[in-house]
């Protein structure tokens, strides 16, 4: 259960035992796209009060070719993450890739993430830590839940304890990801809230054409069973049309199909909590 301790600026209704929402485009795409869909997750996190906090990545680092969509440049698009703050009064968050970055960023938003991949280097965590800023680390698709111990303790050992891991699911073959759900509570033994990347998990990576696939038709199966094993929050990009996504399209979901999961995910979460 999300901790009342969860004091991120502008975050509403973290003490109503909702699911913590994190949810948005991959990437700052334009100032349309990302505020038609703030606007929309803003208005849904109120009416079903859970506490939510808005992402985009103001520039994508990580792409499978050198052609490939990465922002429309990094002072405009974190503005624009500024903006979304101000006009909405929720959080953002945003990735990070290199320690010189953190400061940079943490002017504009309010969570830094770390990218999966990036996750072991100490660097970069610890100029992330040194921000005062909360910090979501993503799971590196190489490693056990286990072995985030280490990085939880980068962050704390640099004087910050605003620390949040997230599950996106471990390398299956060369194109593949599956995820394993003990994940979940073993990244909770560090006492930090466990968040599930429900729609990178189902990213197909390093496919021929050089674009990422997806399976997104499984998006309510992985949400349900993280939900089902008290995953603290679910991370899920969304756009108005995925297949006309700049990036990650493949798995994204539908931006009007987040009620209707919402809805079931949030009643699943009422009855695990029953039983505790």
């Amino acid at each position: 259960m999300i901790k009342k301790g969860l004091e991120i600026p502008g975050l509403k209704f973290g003490d109503s035992g909702n699911l913590l929402l994190i949810a948005g485009p991959c990437v700052v795409e334009s100032e349309t796209i990302v505020f038609e869909v703030a606007e929309h997750l803003a208005v849904l996190s109120e009416k079903l009060k859970i506490p939510f906090v808005f992402k985009a990545s103001y520039r994508k680092a990580n792409r499978s070719r050198v052609d490939s969509f990465s922002g429309i440049g990094d002072e405009r698009a974190l503005k624009i993450l500024s903006d979304v703050r101000k006009r909405f009064s929720i959080p953002v968050i945003t990735d990070i890739h290199n320690p010189h970055e953190a400061a940079i960023a943490a002017q504009y938003v309010d969570i830094l993430q770390i990218p999966a991949f990036l996750c072991r280097q100490t660097d970069l965590l610890v100029s992330a830590a040194k921000t005062g800023k909360w910090i979501n680390i993503k799971k590196g698709q190489f490693l056990s839940g286990s072995s985030m111990k280490f990085t939880v303790e980068k962050v704390r050992d640099s004087g910050n304890n605003s620390i949040m891991l997230t599950e996106r699911g471990n390398m299956f073959g060369y194109q593949d990801l599956v995820v394993d759900f003990r994940n979940i509570p073993s990244m909770q033994h560090n006492g930090v809230p466990v968040i599930m990347d429900i729609t990178h998990s189902l990213q197909q990576p390093n496919q021929e054409s050089g674009v990422s696939g997806g399976n997104p038709q499984m998006i309510e199966t992985i949400g349900r069973a993280a939900v089902s094993v008290g995953v603290d929050g679910i991370f899920i990009e969304t756009h108005p049309e995925p297949s006309r996504a700049l990036s990650d399209g493949a798995n994204m979901l539908k931006l009007n199909m987040m009620e209707n999961l919402l809805v079931k995910l949030i009643a699943l979460r009422k009855t695990i909590n029953s039983f505790n």
